[in-house]
């Protein structure tokens, strides 16, 4: 019997990547019943890490804690067993904030409230997927949130968010939360920037959170101001490290100051979701994403999808919302034939109006190929 392994990421801002699942599953048994079809939705470490952790049987553990503006508000993360997965996209998140930009002021304080959350309800390990971010601020405000303290120089706490790191004189991780240093924290990080400079958090990434030219600068000038003050109390100097930058910085204070692993995103998420087990014995992998793009190409969760399949000898396509990459640079990504719903669509809105039909025809089309 032909067996299908679907593992498609979501399609943002219509579908979960457990109904894109389904929506494909339902048309390619439709066309051909007699075929296995088996799931494993994977994301990349930012947005859709929870629900693809749900779905092989992670459950929610309710919280308040602060967004990137500091406003309390209710999120969640997952459990299983003694390990917590957190989704700074889900607790203070950019997605969250809607059309509110506070470059200077957004902070990463909601994420350390959820760890230290985690900590407290006895996590062995702490899995976090950091991308989503709507804050530069080195990671201060997570580092606050879990007891350090950061001092100006008439050592009163710096101002939030990257504007505030100006100030900053002293780092104090006298009270960091004393399990950090019994459990395995690791961050799911899918960029390789380091924290500061052309390449850098401020730089690359503080445009999206709404910093004009001059919040560049500023928001780079106090992340290196950062960087000085924490190299001078530790003794080493993580800001050129590979992932520093990413989340605005928060990789940089992961991995200086809370001694996390920076992993990438996809594989970690691989290996949640049982990818790994679900690969053997599969004829045919069916990957995706909302859009098929460079992107994509560069640590996003079909390019890993591809690349674990293709080392097993295993032929994957892919289908999206819109693919933007040529035939060419599908085929050395690994995949062999991609499907734009958009393509489908009668309008140009129907693609976001109604993507399950259209992914149902995807299956029926799919499943015609099959032998």
């Amino acid at each position: 019997m032909t067996r299908i392994l679907l593992a498609p990421d979501k399609f943002k801002g219509t579908l979960t990547a457990a109904q894109v699942c389904e929506h494909l599953r339902a048309g390619i048994l439709q066309a051909r019943p007699d075929v296995e079809v088996a799931t494993a939705p994977v994301a990349d470490g930012g947005d859709g890490l929870l629900d693809a952790a749900t779905e092989v049987g992670y459950t929610d553990v309710q919280l308040t804690a602060s967004d990137a503006l500091g406003v309390p508000a209710p999120t969640r993360y997952v459990v299983h067993g003694t390990r917590a997965v957190v989704e700074m996209a889900e607790v203070c998140g950019l997605a969250r904030l809607g059309d509110d930009r506070a470059p200077l002021e957004a902070t990463s304080a909601g994420l350390g409230e959820a760890i230290a959350h985690a900590l407290d309800r006895g996590a062995e390990e702490v899995l976090v997927g950091i991308g989503g971010s709507a804050s530069t601020d080195g990671g201060a405000g997570m580092l606050v949130a879990l007891g350090a303290r950061l001092l100006d120089a008439d050592g009163a706490p710096v101002g939030p968010g990257g504007g505030g790191l100006a100030s900053l004189e002293t780092v104090d991780l006298s009270g960091l939360h004393p399990r950090l240093a019994e459990v395995e924290l690791v961050v799911a990080c899918d960029v390789d920037n380091p924290l500061t400079g052309t390449k850098g958090a401020a730089a690359v990434y503080g445009p999206q959170k709404g910093a004009t030219p001059d919040h560049v600068e500023q928001l780079d000038a106090n992340l290196a101001h950062l960087a000085d003050v924490v190299a001078r109390t530790t003794g080493q100097d993580q800001r050129d490290a590979a992932g520093a930058g990413a989340a605005g910085g928060v990789g940089y204070a992961a991995l200086a100051l809370l001694g996390a692993a920076l992993r990438p995103g996809v594989d970690v998420v691989l290996e949640l979701t049982g990818f790994h087990d679900a690969l053997p014995g599969s004829d045919l992998v069916v990957t995706g994403e909302g859009a098929l793009d460079e992107q994509t190409l560069h640590g996003k969760a079909p390019a890993g999808v591809a690349a674990e399949a293709r080392e097993a000898g295993i032929p994957v396509v892919a289908v999206a919302g819109a693919i933007l990459l040529t035939p060419e640079r599908l085929a050395e990504a690994g995949i062999v034939r991609a499907w734009a719903i958009a393509d489908l669509a009668t309008t140009p809105r129907e693609s976001f109006e109604r993507p399950g039909p259209l992914l149902e025809e995807v299956g029926r089309q799919l499943a015609a190929l099959l032998p």
